[in-house]
């Protein structure tokens, strides 16, 4: 017991001598609980919502209203054919997408019934059902209001008008949760493993000493760094596959676009979580040190990268801090790619600002280190 007792005293005492791992211990736990607590949400708000109204008569546009008004939609165009929409939805500009069709309000009128198509970015099967929910809610509202207002050539009230909503689940039309997690698994096993191994790679050779061996050599920093390096990358490559084949084999994940794209796209983000993995190296002294500064920024970065929860839902000020979160973007290509089918032109704005990403983390990286110490 007094050995037991001696070894925990001994710990608890270079813990506390250690000034660099209090705060980490404490003040990043307590970042991580604010932050998160905030952002973290299973709610779905904000539905990027557009509409087709091939109708244009009060009645369409009093529908639109109905959804114009709903805190859960926040509508932000009206598309003049079904293509164009199609195209939106696909760079995921928007989520739902309502087509009111020709003769709406006169077939209301002579009929006493009206249908409406409503299309759903369904990636997401739980929230398709929760957006598609909220849709027969305002759809339930708007028949009662049509019942009471509409009147028929008789002057006399509408006793039973219907409209009813036709749904479309769109790249996901089972809704099966696995089509929407299973990619975001995918970005998870590639960005731990590569991030935690660069991170704690250099901080190892401080730790056994061999660092300065090497740095008094004539090797250039550059070379150096690339020869450390190199070999996660190629790492990160290797766990893109193997994660695409289980996918496929054990999950029957769909390919609709250019696996190729793909790679491209995750040769250039590995880049971005290596560079990070350096600069944390660069400012740590321990392996203990660069794993939990690894950790509290990959679990930031993964909850508010829209991998469990819609960034869409989340306030304002986390929205914004998203657009620095390069996971979000890895998240956004491999869904775009695997389950939509996208093409390079669609990937070019999370492209540009990954390729930015990687040369500002790189760049800061390669200039803190120092081959001295």
């Amino acid at each position: 017991m007094k050995t037991i007792g001696y070894i925990i005293q001994k710990e608890f005492k270079q813990i506390f001598r250690n000034k660099g791992m209090l705060p980490i211990i404490f003040i990043l736990p307590i970042l991580q609980l604010v932050i998160l607590s905030n952002a973290a949400t299973y709610e779905v708000k904000n539905i990027k919502f557009a509409y087709i109204d091939y109708d244009h008569t009060s009645t369409s546009r009093a529908l639109v209203e109905k959804f114009n008004a709903s805190s859960y939609f926040n509508v932000l165009t009206d598309f003049p054919s079904q293509e164009i929409a199609s195209a939106a939805l696909l760079r995921g500009e928007v989520d739902v997408v309502l087509e009111i069709p020709n003769n709406f309000e006169r077939n209301l009128l002579k009929e006493k019934t009206a249908d409406l198509s409503i299309t759903i970015n369904a990636i997401d099967g739980a929230a398709a059902g929760v957006e598609n929910g909220y849709v027969n809610q305002i759809l339930q509202t708007f028949n009662k209001d049509v019942k009471t207002n509409i009147i028929d050539t008789s002057k006399k009230p509408v006793q039973s008008v219907a409209i009813e909503s036709i749904p479309s689940f769109w790249y996901n039309t089972t809704l099966d949760y696995k089509t929407f997690m299973v990619p975001g698994i995918l970005v998870l096993l590639v960005t731990m493993i590569t991030l935690f191994l660069s991170g704690m790679n250099i901080v190892r050779e401080k730790e056994i000493g061999t660092l300065e061996q090497i740095n008094v050599t004539p090797i250039r920093k550059s070379q150096f760094i690339i020869g450390k390096l190199f070999p996660f990358w190629v790492i990160g490559m290797g766990l893109l596959t193997i994660g695409l084949i289980l996918a496929k084999a054990i999950f029957n994940i769909p390919m609709e676009g250019s696996i190729a794209l793909l790679y491209a796209y995750t040769s250039i983000y590995i880049l971005v979580i290596l560079g990070m993995g350096l600069l944390i190296s660069n400012f740590t002294d321990t392996q203990q040190q660069a794993m939990f500064i690894a950790w509290f920024f990959i679990v930031i970065f993964i909850l508010m990268s829209g991998l469990f929860t819609p960034i869409e839902s989340m306030p304002k000020w986390a929205q914004l801090i998203t657009e620095f979160n390069p996971i979000k973007y890895f998240v956004e290509i491999v869904r775009m790619v695997m389950l939509k089918g996208a093409g390079f032109t669609d990937i070019l704005p999370q492209l540009w600002k990954t390729m930015l990403y990687a040369a500002i983390m790189n760049g800061l990286a390669v200039w803190s280190y120092r081959k001295t110490i």
